[in-house]
């Protein structure tokens, strides 16, 4: 169910799309698992870790199968989640922020409370708080979270 009527029309736009495969490997998609040196799980295409495994090939067409799959996930989170209308570049920040962070960590968070309060400024501000894994700062995720942050303050 969508939280929020105004934000029904909404989902990931062309713009959207390509921030997040330019964040998940900005070189294309990997066609071969990999492990990323900031966690342990396998991941393969832009991002996609579900069912991954050492050894695993894709074609680029499966991985635009898996991130489109993976997209739906994320933007039904948003939709379920969200109360307060949005413009197109805040649902594309959402659906990226929730895509890399889980739909839990999404609905609750700080950054989903103060938006659904009405509170766009202080929600916007909660972006540089995730840029932490296992206690450390990486610079992938200091990079996308100030990007995020960026288009979702940016007008339509």
């Amino acid at each position: 169910m969508i939280a929020n009527q105004a934000n029904a029309m909404l989902s990931l736009s062309p713009a959207g799309a390509a921030i997040i495969k330019a964040d998940e490997d900005a070189t294309g998609p990997a066609l071969i698992a990999f492990l990323p040196t900031s966690n342990d799980v396998w991941t393969i295409g832009w991002g996609h870790t579900q069912g991954v495994c050492e050894g695993m090939t894709c074609t680029l067409e499966q991985a635009e199968v898996w991130f489109q799959a993976d997209m739906a996930w994320a933007q039904n989170a948003v939709l379920a989640s969200v109360t307060v209308p949005l413009n197109q570049n805040q649902f594309d920040a959402l659906v990226s922020f929730t895509e890399n962070e889980g739909p839990t960590a999404f609905e609750e968070s700080t950054l989903l409370r103060l938006l659904n309060a009405g509170d766009y400024g202080a929600a916007a501000a909660q972006f540089p708080r995730w840029v932490y894994q296992s206690g450390q700062i990486l610079p992938g995720l200091v990079t996308r979270r100030s990007q995020e942050a960026a288009l979702f303050n940016t007008p339509v």
